[in-house]
């Protein structure tokens, strides 16, 4: 039996800052990876800005932010949750603060060039968390922001969903969204139909990305609250 405390683990962290913070948590978006600074076992970091409201509207939010670090062990990750000082500020100044630790078991395509390790490949029997990011060239930015709206809709809407937010490292060009399913299956029921099935046949046959990554994990150890929803 392998020992999944040594697998490498990925944080998802969502914060919803409140009004007085607004200023601060502009700072922390524009420098914050500077602020992290040497972490044991990171490998991978991302600081995020989302959409108004937490979503995916090319208008960006000043009070939404994210951040998804890989770290070699899961220990590594923990640590890296109870004691960096950007979560800390994060939290104390959070109207809406949500963390889950993540375990891949797919991942198709890159994220600054780099792909997601894989530790098991087997599909989990109980809730999975997907991240869908991309690269999107300049020139195919209108078409592919006239279709978001109505995947959103039906994202929200969908059936099975526990968790959704939108995500990017910039506006309008460089995307992610990030959702938390009761199981495989209402994922893919929602992946491969209506609005966003079209989205992405659309993105894949116009050649809409430049670079994309679509990962699947297994999620741990959920925390906090996130739209209205409490995970503790």
């Amino acid at each position: 039996m392998q020992d999944q405390s040594a697998a490498p683990v990925a944080v998802m962290a969502l914060v919803k800052l409140l009004p007085n913070a607004k200023l601060g948590g502009i700072v922390k978006l524009m420098f914050g990876r500077y602020m992290v600074g040497r972490v044991s076992g990171l490998q991978f970091i991302k600081h995020l800005g989302a959409g108004v409201n937490g979503g995916f509207s090319v208008k960006p939010s000043t009070m939404h932010q994210g951040l998804f670090a890989l770290f070699s062990e899961q220990g590594k990750a923990e640590q890296f949750l109870r004691s960096s000082p950007l979560l800390q500020w994060y939290r104390e100044h959070a109207e809406e603060f949500f963390s889950v630790q993540l375990q891949t078991y797919s991942c198709k395509g890159t994220w600054a060039g780099r792909s997601l390790p894989i530790y098991d490949i087997a599909i989990p029997t109980g809730p999975i968390a997907s991240l869908t990011r991309a690269s999107i060239r300049p020139w195919h930015a209108r078409e592919f922001w006239l279709k978001a709206p109505p995947a959103e809709t039906e994202l929200k809407q969908s059936p099975g969903c526990i968790l959704a937010a939108g995500v990017g490292e910039a506006p309008l060009l460089r995307q992610a969204t990030f959702t938390i399913w009761q199981s495989e299956i209402a994922m893919n029921n929602y992946a491969r139909s209506g609005s966003h099935l079209k989205a992405i046949q659309a993105a894949y046959s116009q050649h809409y990305f430049s670079e994309s990554m679509f990962a699947r994990f297994k999620p741990m150890n959920l925390q906090g609250t996130w739209a209205g929803h409490c995970f503790e």
